[in-house]
């Protein structure tokens, strides 16, 4: 690379020349993967309101069906065809899905059925998406790498989902739902290339003995579909992690629970929806790249990995505490951009260094499973249970309690995960990163 645009690089990441290249394209790829991301978000979110409130239970539990269902084909595809082909497959899959719902909606716009299945689709969809991103992350830096770059790779993500809403709110009106979902396949099918060009990086790293991860993605993992499953019980470590994404899922769930009645009450027509969503997703995003740039990469390398894992459910006790003294819309509007502030510029890079330590068949199968049908179990757990809320009368009290001890046994849980953690990459910095020896120090055989 250049000397200008690297030195330009280095000015906000310490990244070697090595380094450079992985780092532009993982950057490029997960801005304009948000980017498409915020596109197809706001129509999923659209087609809850047309729903309604009380369809969300029910749709939180097919949802999490279909994830059950589709965690075991990936698994699957995993153990018959090459990584190399495996992770850019996927997207190209994905740009099909989105180009068949853009036919659909062309064809029957009020259409419910459409709306019930673009919104469990797209609630799959996303989950394996950025898990994949984030997998091939993993297996592409070595922890020492991750706890650098991360953020900063991040923070391509929060820049692309502040163009995401953007292009929401000002096409949405003109070219409709339609229109959107042929943009968002247009920027997947640029993710797609993006991919491909990043698996060939990593090749050319690791053929040039260059600090990348040991392993290598030209061969499939073996094993059975069902392995991501029983990878979850092979460690207290990744027992750890699964119930981080859970507990954080639960705070998510209160969130989105009081955003989409708030916003079915205050809008009454799609489009003014669609917009009120896509301007939260934009404070949220430009309120997250400003931390990912100027100060998640700070905490990682300074603080320590534990330390970013702790700080989201902290900053989340504050905010339920606040609602708790004085509930309000705007307080509550406080907690969902807190919330998501929090969980992708602290949270999200901190949580995925974590993977960085795991075998590659766990970066892949087993954070798959945590990443989706996990998450999409603390969606529907946290769903019927604010249902079971509404239903014995305790409301905003009730959903608010919920919110502060799941914030504050979520703490407890990313304190154990992080110095686990840093146990794990100190024995892996002595073993050279070897992956067997680092299956007996998981936990895993």
């Amino acid at each position: 690379m250049p000397s200008g645009p690297a030195s330009f690089i280095r000015l906000f990441v310490s990244a070697a020349a090595h380094e450079l290249r992985a780092l532009v394209l993982a950057f490029s790829c997960n801005f304009i993967l948000l980017g498409g991301y915020y596109i197809l978000r706001p129509v999923r979110d659209t087609m809850a309101t047309v729903l309604g409130i009380g369809q969300l239970p029910n749709l939180y539990t097919g949802t999490l069906i279909l994830t059950l269902g589709c965690a075991p084909l990936f698994g699957w595809a995993t153990t018959r065809f090459r990584l190399s082909r495996v992770v850019p497959g996927m997207f190209w899959f994905w740009v099909l899905n989105i180009l068949l719902f853009a036919a659909l909606f062309a064809a029957d716009p009020a259409s419910h059925r459409v709306a019930m299945a673009y919104f469990w689709w797209f609630s799959v969809v996303n989950l394996f998406m950025v898990s994949m991103f984030w997998s091939l992350m993993a297996d592409l830096f070595t922890p020492l790498q991750a706890a650098r770059l991360f953020a900063a790779i991040a923070a391509g993500g929060s820049l692309g989902a502040i163009v995401g809403p953007l292009v929401t709110r000002f096409l949405a009106a003109s070219v409709g739902v339609e229109g959107l979902l042929l943009g968002a396949a247009c920027a997947f099918a640029v993710v797609t290339v993006l991919v491909h060009l990043l698996v060939r990086e990593k090749a050319r790293l690791w053929a040039g003995h260059a600090e990348t991860q040991p392993s290598t993605l030209d061969h499939p993992l073996g094993g059975n579909p069902f392995d991501g499953f029983s990878g979850l019980f092979r460690s207290g470590y990744v027992v750890n992690q699964a119930l981080f994404i859970m507990l954080m899922t639960w705070v998510a769930t209160v969130a989105y629970f009081l955003q989409t009645d708030l916003i079915g009450r205050a809008y009454t027509g799609l489009a003014e929806r669609t917009r009120a969503i896509a301007d939260i997703d934009l404070v949220v995003n430009v309120c997250s790249a400003l931390v990912l740039v100027f100060g998640t990469g700070r905490v990682l390398t300074r603080l320590g990995v534990t330390a970013g894992l702790v700080l989201n459910p902290l900053i989340m006790l504050a905010s339920f505490l606040a609602v708790a003294l004085s509930p309000t819309v705007l307080a509550i509007q406080g907690i969902q951009v807190a919330r998501r502030v929090a969980q992708y510029a602290i949270a999200r890079p901190s949580r995925e260094v974590c993977f960085t330590v795991m075998p590659q068949e766990s970066r892949y199968r087993t954070k798959n499973v945590i990443d989706t049908v996990v998450y999409r179990f603390g969606d529907v757990s946290a769903a019927w249970m604010q249902a079971a809320l509404a239903a014995f009368g305790f409301g905003l009290a009730g959903t608010v309690g919920l919110g502060f001890l799941s914030s504050g046994i979520w703490g407890l849980v990313a304190l154990a995960l992080g110095r686990r953690y840093e146990s794990l990459r100190h024995v892996q910095a002595g073993q050279g990163g070897r992956q067997g020896e680092m299956r007996a120090a998981v936990g895993e055989t």
